[in-house]
C-alpha cells in the first residue's frame, strides 16, 4: 500500500479544486477509513478496491 502523496505523483489519484480525491482509473471519489490502532488512515476506492493510506 503507498501513500496517497505517492499515488498523487503517479497519477494514480487525482485532487479536484475543493481537494476532494478520487481515483484516477474508475473516477469514484475516495472513502476514508480509520482504524483506531494504527497510526495512519487508509482511503479507498469503493469501485476498484485501490488503497493509499494517508499519514
Amino acid at each position: 500500500m503507498q501513500s496517497v502523496r505517492s499515488g498523487l505523483r503517479k497519477g494514480e489519484v487525482e485532487k479536484d479544486t475543493y481537494g476532494r480525491l478520487s481515483c484516477s482509473d474508475c473516477g469514484e471519489s475516495l472513502k476514508t477509513r480509520n482504524d483506531p490502532d494504527e497510526v495512519y488512515s487508509v482511503r479507498l476506492c469503493p469501485r476498484c478496491e485501490s488503497k493509499w493510506k494517508v499519514l
